[in-house]
């Protein structure tokens, strides 16, 4: 086991060498390190234009994560997506594949390469990450949770991306197949999520009693409510209403879901979520909730109660989080059995001595 590692630890050390060395790796670590630098720089002046208070950093602090994640699946396709198929072209990987190096060790190596390369764009954004941590706001947890999630996130990026290396001949189908991996998981979730929503509808019937305002005499100043209330006749209305309570787990497989799903939630004293991460994981926790297909709202019961408003309260997020269930664990699993797959046919593909190999392979 000890050799097996040695060997592998040397193949990581070469491809990161190679990768490192390139100008292009620093410019672009260099630009990611001053965009992050610039929207922190951005939203923390916005917080302090409205008047915000030190627990917004945790908004700021989500949203560079965000960044981050776009940042990440952004560029880590092109850094791992012909990791193994280009190194085919050039005539450098028959030179590994006879050395004592094994199918597994190329390609876990060329996977653990791409990945602390990927890495490297979090590496970028910790100056930004630490004044949010330092103003206060961020809490542990919340901390530990988003990191470790944004760090797997990448590593299943890199590895789509060596495994469909592996698995296509041409790097740039492997890279372009790699980004509408991506894109699916990412966009394309969205998009089955809201038109499965509007596939399936049921039909909604609303009563609504509502006050005479035309009877005469004095309104109360305070709540401006006739002092004498008059119900009026109940009116019944229906239509259709999309029912995403049946799609909702679509959106399991999103990696921002997963990430705001992933990340403890804090509320304010209103019951409203304090960052990004919570706004997120809100609307589909939301989505979860079936819809009241035959309600009742009742205008006149509640002034006559004294509150006019109770009539129309919704659910707060705090509430809504409370009556549903976390699915970040699903669709970070669907993730890491998408990256084994992708690993595990590369390492298949690229076993030598080959049987058969696609049309146009070159072997050295």
């Amino acid at each position: 086991m000890s050799r097996y590692l040695d060997t592998l630890g040397t193949l990581v050390q070469l491809e990161l060498r190679q990768r490192i060395r390139s100008v292009a790796w620093v410019v672009l670590v260099s630009v990611v390190f001053v965009l992050v630098g610039i929207v922190t720089a951005l939203l923390w002046a916005s917080i302090t234009a409205f008047g915000g208070d030190v627990a917004d950093s945790a908004g700021v602090y989500s949203t560079v994560i965000y960044f981050v994640l776009l940042v990440g699946t952004l560029v880590t396709p092109a850094i791992s997506g012909a990791a193994i198929n280009g190194d085919r072209d050039a005539g450098t990987l028959a030179t590994t594949q006879v050395t004592l190096a094994s199918s597994s060790q190329i390609v876990l190596g060329k996977f653990l390469a791409a990945w602390t390369v990927a890495l490297t764009f979090l590496l970028a954004s910790l100056p930004a990450l630490l004044f949010t941590l330092l103003a206060g706001g961020v809490r542990g947890d919340t901390l530990a949770a988003s990191l470790g999630v944004l760090v797997l996130e990448l590593g299943v990026v890199a590895a789509v991306g060596v495994g469909l290396s592996g698995l296509m001949s041409r790097p740039l189908f492997s890279v372009v197949t790699t980004y509408l991996v991506v894109a699916a998981l990412s966009i394309g979730t969205l998009i089955a999520f809201t038109l499965g929503g509007l596939a399936f509808q049921s039909q909604q019937t609303q009563t609504y009693i509502g006050i005479d305002y035309s009877v005469g005499g004095e309104f109360d100043p305070a709540t401006g409510l006739p002092e004498e209330i008059v119900c009026l006749e109940p009116e019944v209305y229906s239509y259709p209403v999309p029912r995403f309570d049946y799609v909702w787990g679509i959106l399991a497989a999103n990696p921002y879901v997963v990430l705001a799903d992933a990340a403890p939630t804090t509320f304010d004293s209103n019951g409203y979520p304090q960052d990004l991460f919570g706004q997120f994981a809100f609307g589909v926790r939301s989505a979860q909730l079936s819809p009241e297909l035959d309600s009742v709202v009742d205008e006149c019961a509640a002034a006559l109660a004294g509150d006019p408003s109770s009539a129309y309260e919704p659910l707060t997020p705090e509430e809504t989080f409370a009556s549903t269930v976390p699915s970040w664990f699903v669709g970070l699993l669907i993730h890491i059995a998408l990256a084994a797959l992708a690993l595990g046919g590369a390492i298949a593909r690229t076993r030598t001595p080959a049987g058969t190999l696609p049309t146009g392979s070159r072997i050295a």
